[in-house]
């Protein structure tokens, strides 16, 4: 999917946790240390049934654990395939729901878990385990004592099987207390909202009118959107090929379609082909709003993964450099780009050094796709509300103003830059372009296909939350 926050070990949790943010838009490309075998020393125990819920629950534990530590959920999901390679199709599926429902509740499971607790756990697997659990209990009522059953058993190969005892426990004075735990949950805020409370506060803040549906759009789940490469399909050609395949879809646009049902990228006719990626409808705005023309030299300055820098090429001949800030990023944009049949040049570089990269010839288009706090695709990161602390924000905004004022630099007079972020929080978005531009009198914010100077998409059931602001050099 399109686009990224940069992952990175955060050592705390959002709502209590202290330290300063990254100043510099790196990856943590450290991955959690791969699972090893939990089962308790002595007699050992046979390993649980594979397929069963209870081996899920003790995989998703592991990955789970990794998020509780600090460690993004694409890097946990990482260490789990390389621990379990063996795992079953749809175990592996199962494994994937109760994480990122899990943590797409994040604030809900913990606040129940506090309730039926005296002390905090001091076992990040156990504390995985019984989030996992307690989640599976709200959202499957009707197999509750499967959950607590394989729950248990999945506990007996954790920590050496001292704290059996307490899962089964907490989980049975759960069910019996469940309608006033559940009352208490929606009660409380940041339970019944799913965030942390200083997101909630600034949501509220900066989106009166819209906070609650901004918020509940986040614990939903993503939509799938699809855009056509017309340099290797039509858009015809292309929805034939879908209902050939019985996949039932909603056009957005000639070039851009919307599954009915997600579905993984395997099963999609022409994919490894290069007929179609897969990117949000909102990501799917910036090759318009970036103004582009045949012949234009264009950068794409923070291009990982790679959604956007193929999508400028199929709207336009242009000559495009992309930079991102590691190589194992830079090579998934030229992975993308080889899928597609398109051709750029790649390069790993800190955008905002230039003597790493510039070689002084300016630009006429420039995409300033920036680091931000993704606050707008928590849904599809849902690990952002566990990991993202509120002083995060600002440590995104130094970065940003860092980039435009290097990004500034390259801009050829009368040359365009648009500047995106996937956040909802003002800090990185409007205030950010208002201060770079009263710093800049040869800047002027450009008017958009519709009129206005900016365009502020919150999240809803047809794209993710984004922001895009389109800035012109004085000739």
């Amino acid at each position: 999917m399109d686009k990224k926050p940069f992952p990175r070990r955060t050592g705390a949790r959002p709502a209590t946790g202290r330290g300063p943010a990254r100043s510099r838009p790196t990856q943590d490309s450290r991955t959690p240390p791969p699972a090893r075998d939990h089962r308790p020393r002595g007699p050992a125990l046979p390993p649980l049934a594979a397929g069963t819920l209870g081996e899920a629950l003790l995989v998703a534990s592991d990955g789970l654990a990794a998020v509780l530590k600090g460690y993004a959920l694409n890097d946990g999901l990482l260490g789990l395939w390389q621990a379990y390679p063996d795992l079953l199709p749809a175990t592996r599926g199962a494994v994937q729901d109760l994480l990122y429902g899990t943590l797409r509740d994040c604030g809900r499971g913990s606040f129940i878990l506090a309730k039926l607790l005296s002390k905090p756990l001091e076992e990040p697997r156990i504390e995985a385990l019984l989030l996992l659990a307690l989640y599976r209990l709200e959202t499957r009522p009707d197999t509750a004592h499967t959950v607590v059953d394989q729950a248990v058993e999945a506990a007996a190969r954790l920590a050496e099987g001292r704290l059996k005892a307490l899962v089964n426990g907490v989980l049975r004075n759960a069910l019996r207390q469940w309608a006033a735990l559940l009352a208490a949950a929606d009660a409380d805020p940041a339970a019944h909202w799913r965030h942390a409370a200083w997101w909630i506060k600034a949501v509220q803040r900066q989106h009166p009118e819209h906070w609650q549906a901004l918020l509940a759009a986040n614990n939903t789940h993503p939509p799938m959107s699809l855009r056509v490469n017309p340099r290797r399909s039509s858009a015809d050609a292309y929805r034939a090929e879908l209902t050939e395949a019985a996949i039932t879809f909603t056009e957005l646009a000639p070039l851009a379609l919307q599954l009915d049902t997600p579905r993984p990228v395997s099963s999609l006719p022409g994919f490894a082909e290069g007929r179609v990626s897969v990117q949000d409808w909102g990501a799917q705005q910036a090759a318009a709003l970036l103004d582009l023309a045949a012949g234009q030299r264009v950068l794409d300055a923070c291009a990982a993964p790679g959604g956007k820098t193929a999508h400028l090429l199929e709207s336009a001949d242009i000559a495009l450099l992309a930079l991102d800030v590691e190589d194992k990023r830079s090579q998934r944009v030229r992975d993308n780009l080889a899928r597609l049949g398109l051709s750029a040049e790649v390069r790993t570089a800190d955008c905002r050094h230039l003597d790493e990269w510039w070689n002084g010839q300016p630009f006429e288009r420039i995409l300033a796709d920036v680091p931000c706090s993704a606050s707008g695709v928590a849904r599809r990161h849902p690990d952002i509300k566990w990991l993202r602390r509120e002083e995060d924000i600002a440590g995104f905004a130094t970065v940003q103003a860092e980039i435009l004022e290097a990004l500034w630099q390259v801009l050829a007079p009368g040359g365009k830059m648009l500047y995106l972020t996937c956040s909802v929080f003002e800090e990185e978005n409007g205030r950010q372009v208002a201060r770079f531009a009263a710093r800049h009198k040869d800047c002027r914010r450009a008017r958009l296909p519709d009129g206005t100077f900016e365009r502020h998409w919150l999240p809803t059931a047809q794209h993710d939350g984004f922001y895009f602001a389109l800035l012109e050099k004085s000739a």
